[in-house]
């Protein structure tokens, strides 16, 4: 008989047999101040494929939407949320409680999506963060238990690419309700990203599915699609990775140029593009 002495984490057991392997709600992690209903983590295999301005998109789409919603930057040592929203100038507050404890306040963007990242709570966002594994697990933690989120109806964690502490600690301690998976339309990246949608069947978290970015441009003289890294079609690539393809989204300079201005929020707002290819995610 094994022992629970083997599991990775305290929140799963060790073998299936057991009814292992699966997530005990009861020991998931809660905010302590507000409450969330829903938590939904936003991945991806590799860097580089637009995870965060997959997160940013969803964001701005359910807030417009009128739903309250909150963004968790995940990515530690490479955060960039604020940088979407607009409000890398801004910083999060810490608000005394007693003598030992404090909680943060985050910033909220121009349509009030409630931001915390480690980039709002350095004097300078350019200032790095040099930590190990255990550390920076630990400040993830305390970002989301002791952030006040008041009353959200959807909590998105953008989260760093690849399978390490910070993806083991949301599976398994956070309560999910689901994670979205962020891919570009190459086999490379398909295959590191598989990696990820694997590690998620075996931590028994839901995957809603995956949104194929940088899938093609389109020309200007005759809105034809232009597949620039990839003869293969997305369905092509979410089959391999045996998920449903949520969304297609093209490179856009427009919205990469509103990035660089801080106004990607706004513009992700106006752009009927965004808003058609998340319709009834949520």
């Amino acid at each position: 008989m094994s022992s629970c002495s083997t599991c990775a984490s305290k929140d799963t057991c060790s073998t299936k047999e057991q009814g292992c392997g699966t997530q005990n709600v009861s020991l998931k992690v809660m905010p302590k101040y507000g409450e969330v209903k829903n938590i939904i983590g936003v991945i991806s295999g590799k860097g580089g494929v637009g995870k965060s301005t997959v997160t940013g998109l969803i964001a701005t789409q359910l807030a417009k939407k009128g739903y309250k919603v909150g963004v968790l930057d995940g990515d530690i040592t490479g955060p960039s949320m604020p940088r979407f929203f607009g409000i890398n100038n801004k910083r999060a507050e810490m608000l005394p409680i007693d003598e030992n404890n404090f909680k943060f306040k985050p910033v909220e963007s121009n349509l009030g999506v409630k931001v915390m990242s480690m980039n709002l709570l350095t004097p300078v966002e350019d200032q790095p963060v040099i930590w190990r594994g255990p550390v920076i697990t630990g400040v993830l933690n305390q970002m989301y238990t002791d952030t006040d989120w008041g009353e959200l109806d959807y909590l998105l964690i953008d989260m760093p690419p690849g399978t390490g502490d910070i993806a083991l600690t949301v599976m398994q301690s956070f309560p999910l309700k689901e994670m979205i998976i962020v891919s570009t339309p190459q086999d490379m990246v398909s295959m590191i990203v598989k990696k990820v949608v694997i590690m998620a069947e075996k931590m028994d978290v839901k995957v809603r599915g995956v949104v194929e970015n940088m899938s093609y441009i389109t020309c200007d003289s005759c809105d034809h699609k232009i597949r620039v890294f990839s003869k293969k079609s997305a369905e092509e690539h979410a089959e391999y990775l045996g998920l449903p393809l949520l969304a297609e989204l093209p490179i856009n300079l427009d919205l990469t140029e509103a990035l660089e201005e801080g106004k990607a929020e706004e513009y992700a707002k106006e752009d009927p593009l965004y808003s058609l290819v998340f319709e009834g995610l949520y």
